[in-house]
């Protein structure tokens, strides 16, 4: 099975690796926009810690798991919002309002949908966490 999105299989790998119940991930091949989402992960407290291995090739993430991630995924296609337009995709998305985050790449980069509506900026939502 030839994978063209590295952060789709990167997620459900992740997300395979909690629901069986591992407390370790290794996601490879490394990417900015992974290691970027990883970064929301874990200020949003799903992941512990993740660190960039370079292995020679594109490099991997060793991923710390803490058992607290329900479902994680991308969004497909990769739907623009709007800086109101949050709480739409919420529901969409996320099981319930204020549970759960969206991740969303913005002009300052790849943050929490919390964090962009704060700035007031919009952008495409790439992924969901809960």
């Amino acid at each position: 099975m030839a994978d063209n999105d590295p952060l789709a299989s990167a997620l459900s790998g992740i997300d395979n690796a909690e629901g069986v119940g591992h407390l370790r991930h290794t996601v490879e091949p490394a990417s900015n926009e992974i290691g970027s989402v990883l970064e929301v992960l874990a200020d949003r407290g799903y992941v512990d810690t993740f660190q960039f291995v370079d292995d020679g090739k594109a490099g991997k993430f060793e991923v710390e798991l803490k058992g607290a991630i329900n479902a994680c995924g991308t969004v497909k296609p990769r739907y623009s919002a709007g800086a109101g337009e949050f709480e739409k995709w919420e529901k969409r998305f996320l099981p319930a309002r204020d549970y759960g985050t969206l991740v969303v790449s913005t002009s300052h980069g790849i943050m929490s949908h919390y964090e962009a509506r704060e700035e007031g900026i919009g952008g495409q939502v790439i992924a969901y966490v809960y």
